[in-house]
């Protein structure tokens, strides 16, 4: 009788332990990112036909170099706090295809960016990975970064385009090896901006808010991750969507 009450009271403490752990590893992996984070969806050109239903796949984000509570899931909002630098990647590499992304800074002069054709590896050192970033700072920026009276040019902060860690380009409009925007059409803190990032063959074509206004082309490298990026500043992610291009 006694042996029988000790064991089911071992069935009982082993049905909690395996409850706790499922609980812990639903907030494991919605909430944090320890694990990955679900946000976005992956469309092929096909499911763009007037009249199509399909809403794609999720997309799949794994932490590179981040801290577990930099990135969180509000709803259908990404939330990231900036700290520390680093990035989160796609599952999936991406080739050709079209990236559609809303993005707000909820700080003045806040930093961050999306990185395509990426090489981001988990657990690498470096706080940013190679790829071509697509910049996305805030308006701000550009005063609060003044030096010796010199303000830097706004077209810092509404979309350049540049080649990271050791990956070349050239550039449409070009500062340096960078490519500037040539109109400014980006929003202030607290206000959604939305890119629509077109990358074929190594080119790539950024509109800012509804107007194409950057560019470059023959990139070193044509395939790879994505990446949102953590630097310093929360910003805030909505409506993501990838469509493959063939």
């Amino acid at each position: 009788m006694i042996i029988s009450k000790h064991i089911r009271r071992m069935r009982l403490l082993l049905k909690i332990e395996v409850l706790l752990l499922l609980l812990l590893n639903t907030n494991y992996f919605s909430l944090g990112q320890s694990g990955v984070i679900t946000f976005g969806n992956e469309l092929q050109l096909h499911q763009l036909r007037p009249g199509a239903k399909n809403k794609g796949i999720p997309i799949n984000w794994i932490n590179v170099n981040t801290n577990p509570d930099t990135w969180k899931k509000n709803k259908d909002l990404l939330i990231c706090t900036g700290h520390p630098i680093g990035v989160m990647r796609s599952e999936k590499q991406y080739e050709n295809f079209i990236l559609e992304i809303e993005w707000r800074h909820m700080e003045a002069g806040g930093n961050s960016g999306v990185f395509v054709w990426s090489d981001a590896t988990p657990g690498e050192q470096s706080r940013l990975p190679g790829g071509v970033e697509v910049q996305m700072l805030e308006l701000d920026w550009v005063k609060l970064n003044t030096k010796d009276g010199v303000t830097p040019p706004i077209a810092y902060v509404h979309g350049e385009l540049f080649g990271v860690g050791g990956v070349e380009t050239v550039p449409d409009n070009p500062r340096g090896t960078r490519s500037k925007s040539v109109e400014n059409r980006c929003k202030g803190k607290g206000e959604w901006n939305s890119y629509t990032v077109v990358c074929v063959d190594g080119t790539i074509k950024l509109s800012v808010n509804g107007k194409f206004v950057n560019g470059i082309s023959k990139s070193t490298a044509r395939k790879g991750y994505l990446c949102l990026e953590s630097e310093g500043a929360e910003i805030q992610f909505r409506n993501l969507k990838v469509t493959e291009l063939p």
